[in-house]
């Protein structure tokens, strides 16, 4: 380190123990270059924005204050920890987040010693701190576990179930709950009926009410003060109590922003003989940024922007996108059968959702980050007469598979479950694709599994959903803008189980199922262009097979490729299945299979991603190719 006063603080801190040579006065300068740093960057490169503005302060007093790496802190979901990034040696590296080949977008195990646990899903930091310190304390090393965890996060129950087991760990356990009162939207739910006791007992009702009927005689900036100050401090009375009874020695509310209150309250923290300690720390998202301060979201996730005026670089004008397309086709649907309603798991804008509740807000549910409490909730609305829709991210709905099994598939309720983000995200990376679903879904009794090649074909899977009483449907759709077909003035019932032919030929039979079947129509022109008559059938359905147009294509063709964007198991697996049972194998027929690879894809590009696995024309034609000129009769599955 330099004490040159012109060098930059920033340029003086590589490691948290850089950091930690500072004096206490100098910090307010460091967060105020960190922070400048922080909107630098993501201005180049797009990404999460408005979480990380609102933890420079709590990122710069916890690495000041404990000792990190040794003490091991784990960033709840993540997306806050760009200023962590930065400050732990990644800072050359910073630009290259979420990219290809560069910094993950989330916390990540391989990136960094200061890393100590992968983090993209949400409220998972308690249960892995607590297993570093008691680690720690039946190893006798020194070192605590810290958690830092939204209130957003703190509305799934997972949250509680790790504090519940939280007092073995004593003062080995720091949880710090960062209360931005803004998870990606409103935290929502009620916590026990312990808390309801409290807030609905008659003296406090009694109390709140004569201050209610006082603060509306005052003009309306007082009466709109007094309201949000009866808020805080039932929240502060509500969690303090709670947090009590679990077990933590609660500490706060603390100003997040304020280091001359912070940094003693976290010492204190770490010297204290007692816990676990939960300490609760108020922020703003989006802190020290004007764009970010007034935007809705805070700026929660961005394109690449303009510094100086916070724009956002707007993408070209193209097809609408899947998801809006999914809402429109929901609203409509709604408008003729008042039993469909609505359920989301924290991502209203995400899922499309929110044009629905603007539409339709008696029929929609915005649950919070509870993925098990949705698809239960939607089994018991189905159970009684209702017709649920229940939208949640591939990714997201895999936290929910034994309700998606017990509380739904065993008792065949017609829950719709409509799954976005599905195959592969692009700068999300692994944490986040939609690899799994066909797998985990297709596997199940009663299940009917949709998968839709284009928007007009998602417009006819929505209705169909709508439609279909008889048991538990899910239909798929990927993130993004879509082709750019025409969209049905009319929605179509799909007879379930039946697929259709795209294009007719004779030799090799492409069988696709999803947006692939765009790249299976290009395979097919170059087929063609080398004398190769190529069939394309879109299969839409994983399950129930169209087993008679299967039996018909293996029958008729010499070579039959299945093409999907999940996991293996999926549809490749289930056709060849197929065709063990019925005996096709027996004529010498040659079956490849082409899914995602075995691997989890790191970010990049969706494009580039899908041609690493293997998904795109050039790859399709090659596994067809191949097949032609192996000499064995059978079956293999084949990788380009």
């Amino acid at each position: 380190m330099t004490d040159n006063p012109a060098t930059p603080l920033l340029d003086q801190v590589d490691v948290p123990a850089d950091l930690r040579m500072l004096e206490p006065s100098q910090l307010r300068q460091l967060a105020d270059e960190l922070r400048a740093e922080m909107i630098a960057a993501v201005g180049q490169t797009g990404g999460h924005l408005g979480s990380g503005l609102g933890v420079v302060e709590l990122t710069v007093a916890i690495h000041y204050v404990f000792n990190t790496p040794d003490d091991r802190l784990v960033w709840d979901v993540g997306h806050q920890a760009y200023p962590h990034k930065i400050i732990t040696g990644r800072r050359d590296r910073i630009r290259t987040i979420r990219q290809a080949g560069g910094l993950s977008g989330f916390t990540k195990r391989s990136e960094s010693e200061y890393d100590p646990f992968g983090t993209a899903h949400s409220s998972t930091s308690i249960s892995a701190a607590l297993g570093f310190a008691i680690a720690n304390k039946l190893s006798g090393k020194q070192g605590k576990g810290i958690a830092v965890i939204g209130d957003g996060a703190m509305s799934a129950g997972m949250a509680y179930e790790a504090m519940n087991n939280a007092q073995a760990a004593g003062n080995r356990l720091v949880v710090i709950l960062n209360d931005n009162d803004m998870s990606i939207a409103p935290p929502v739910g009620g916590l026990s009926a312990y808390l309801a006791r409290l807030v609905s007992s008659g003296r406090f009702l009694g109390l709140r009410e004569l201050a209610k009927k006082f603060a509306r005689k005052l003009p309306r900036p007082l009466h709109n003060a007094a309201r949000k100050t009866d808020e805080f401090a039932r929240g502060m009375a509500m969690g303090g109590t709670l947090f009590e009874e679990l077990g933590f020695y609660y500490v706060g509310p603390v100003d997040g922003h304020d280091l001359d209150a912070l940094i003693p309250v976290l010492q204190n923290v770490r010297d204290a003989a007692e816990g676990p300690i939960l300490v609760h720390v108020v922020t703003q998202k989006g802190k020290g940024y004007a764009p970010a301060e007034a935007a809705e979201d805070k700026y929660h996730g961005v394109q690449k922007f303009d510094v100086i005026t916070g724009e956002q670089k707007k993408s070209a004008g193209g097809p609408p996108s899947y998801t809006s397309v999914f809402a429109s086709s929901l609203i409509a649907e709604a408008r003729r059968d008042e039993t469909i309603c609505a359920i989301t798991a924290a991502m209203p804008s995400g899922t499309g959702l929110d044009k629905f509740e603007a539409a339709f807000p008696d029929r929609s549910f915005d649950v919070g980050i509870a993925e098990q409490h949705a698809v239960t909730f939607a089994a018991g609305l189905a159970a009684q007469g209702m017709r649920p829709f229940c939208a949640i991210y591939s990714t997201f709905l895999q936290r929910a598979f034994d309700q998606v099994v017990h509380d739904v598939a065993i008792q065949n309720l017609p829950v719709r479950f409509a799954i976005d983000r599905a195959g592969l995200v692009g700068a999300d990376g692994a944490t986040h694709a939609g690899s799994f679903d066909i797998t985990y879904l297709a596997t199940l009794p009663n299940f009917v599994v949709m998968a839709a090649a284009d928007e007009a074909e998602l417009v006819h899977m929505t209705h169909t959903a709508a439609l279909h009483d008889s048991g538990p449907i899910a239909f798929r759709y990927p993130r993004g803008a879509g082709t750019g077909v025409a969209l049905p003035e009319i929605p179509q019932r799909l007879e379930i189980g039946k697929g259709r032919i795209v294009r007719q030929g004779s030799k090799i039979a492409l069988l696709s199922l999803g947006t692939r079947l765009g790249e299976s129509l290009k395979a097919a022109e170059q087929l063609e262009a080398k004398g190769l008559s190529t069939t394309v059938a879109d299969l839409r359905f994983a399950k129930p097979l169209d087993s008679d147009l299967i039996r018909q294509l293996m029958a008729t063709h010499e070579v039959v490729v299945t093409i999907e964007e999940g996991s293996i198991g999926g549809l490749g697996a289930h056709v060849l299945t197929l065709a063990s049972d019925q005996g096709l194998l027996d004529a010498g027929l040659k079956i490849r299979t082409m899914r995602l690879p075995d691997v989890f894809q790191d970010q990049d590009a969706p494009d580039k991603q899908y041609d690493a696995a293997g998904l795109n024309a050039p790859q399709i034609v090659d596994v067809a190719l191949k097949a032609l000129r192996h000499n064995s009769a059978g079956v293999e599955e084949a990788r380009a």
